[in-house]
């Protein structure tokens, strides 16, 4: 994650990475261990992506979209939905049946919400927002997922101020526990 250009391409992206995550994920036989590996990886990379969106690119909507304020907030409470999934996910082994079961939750949700950014918001965005503000979100989301938490903190705050306070102690923890438990490596 972090590959350039204005918000909604850098955002896009994630969702195609994500979307790729689950391809794997879907190919492989119920209770194989690597689908655990590829749904860690789809929490960081998501959990990620989440956190950047909420301090960065909901208040964007917010001040730059008409009715923008009811669109971040239907986003936020996706958000909050597939975190909580995340949780869940998060005490599963792949041979687990709530793992597929689980899996397939989250994959619903995930879908439905990037159909409806890349149909509904992002469109929104980009016709209200010019096009160097749109460069400099860009920039603020790749920068947030570098220090962004990797692990899903359901009863965090979502919103500015706290959350853009937050989330760099957490993603500083989170980030410790990945490498000494070597969360999210192939290998």
């Amino acid at each position: 994650m972090g590959h350039g250009g204005n918000v909604i391409d850098e955002l896009t992206t994630d969702h195609r990475e994500v979307e790729e995550l689950f391809g794997k994920i879907e190919a492989l036989p119920p209770g194989h261990k690597d689908r655990k590996l590829y749904a860690d990886q789809v929490t960081i990379e998501l959990v990620r992506h989440s956190v950047a969106e909420e301090a960065y690119l909901y208040p964007a909507v917010r001040e730059h979209v008409p009715n923008g304020g009811a669109l971040a907030d239907k986003e936020l409470e996706d958000h909050a939905e597939a975190e909580q999934i995340m949780k869940d996910l998060e005490g599963c082994q792949a041979d687990d049946a709530e793992f597929d079961r689980l899996m397939g939750r989250l994959m619903s949700e995930i879908r439905s919400h990037v159909a409806d950014e890349e149909g509904n918001l992002f469109p929104r965005l980009r016709e209200a927002c010019p096009p160097e503000a749109l460069d400099e979100l860009g920039d603020k989301v790749r920068q947030a997922k570098k220090t962004a938490p990797t692990r899903p903190h359901p009863s965090a705050p979502d919103k500015p101020p706290m959350n853009k306070l937050l989330a760099p102690g957490a993603g500083m923890v989170d980030r410790v526990r990945d490498a000494l438990t070597g969360r999210g490596k192939s290998g």
